[in-house]
């Protein structure tokens, strides 16, 4: 199995409930105060027809505030109306668990769904915290039980990578270390001589070819690797180190 079905599979569990003591929650809630899983949740939306996210007011996107959020839990919208066994999921960017237990004081944006705490669930961690990227994916009590670098650079390499992290079979990942290296290289396609060649022949070409997280994430590799940062160092230097052929340099 894919990243992908394990999360998937956690959103979908996260409804499960024990009919001789509880009600059906009415919806399942996701806050993400970071907005570390954004990103993906088009992708999400492909798998998960329930899904649905707070924002600006963009039905065909699945995307609307508070209020529209509450008539979809409360099938008010005909479109919207999924079947008894499919609970609906409420993504929500920007917005802690704290924010909604705070009813009182709570933003007015907010408002509107505070109260579905109670008759919905929250996907979170068994200590009730939200679930961030780094504690899915390292976390042996709900998450996938994975060895990850805590470092600040790794962090921001996971968000970088998440979307094509999710494509990775997690069998494969067992008994690995996942560190900044790992998730920038496999951001950047897996070959970073190819793309160093590629860069030093291509320069600004290159780098107008990549998306952001791409380009950074080849910067990222060739800072850990080579010792070498492109856009401050150029290609003189590249090229230069290239001909010295001195440590690592030589495999390129």
């Amino acid at each position: 199995m894919k990243i992908l079905d394990y999360l998937l599979k956690s959103l979908r569990d996260a409804a499960i409930f024990n009919p001789d003591v509880q009600v059906a929650p009415f919806c399942i809630l996701w806050p993400d105060s970071d907005r570390q899983w954004q990103a993906i949740i088009p992708l999400l939306q492909n798998e998960l027809p329930q899904l649905c996210v707070l924002g600006d007011y963009t039905p065909e996107q699945r995307t609307g505030p508070a209020i529209w959020l509450r008539c979809v839990v409360d099938k008010a919208i005909p479109e919207f109306s999924f079947s008894s066994e499919i609970t609906p999921i409420l993504y929500l960017p920007g917005v802690s668990r704290q924010d909604l237990r705070a009813i009182e004081s709570c933003p007015d944006f907010l408002k509107a769904i505070a109260e579905l705490q109670y008759r919905g669930v929250i996907w979170s961690q068994v200590n009730s915290k939200d679930w961030t990227v780094l504690a899915f994916l390292k976390s042996n009590q709900g998450g996938l039980n994975l060895d990850v670098a805590q470092d600040q650079e790794t962090k921001k390499a996971l968000l970088r990578s998440l979307y094509l992290l999710l494509n990775e079979e997690l069998e494969l990942l067992k008994n690995k270390r996942l560190d900044k290296d790992y998730f920038n290289t496999l951001l950047t396609g897996g070959d970073p001589v190819r793309d160093l060649l590629q860069w030093l022949d291509q320069s600004d070409a290159f780098q107008q070819s990549r998306e952001e997280p791409e380009w950074q994430a080849f910067v990222e590799v060739c800072k850990s690797q080579y010792g070498f940062n492109p856009p401050n160092d150029g290609t003189l230097i590249g090229v230069t180190q290239l001909a010295n052929q001195a440590g690592p340099w030589r495999s390129v």
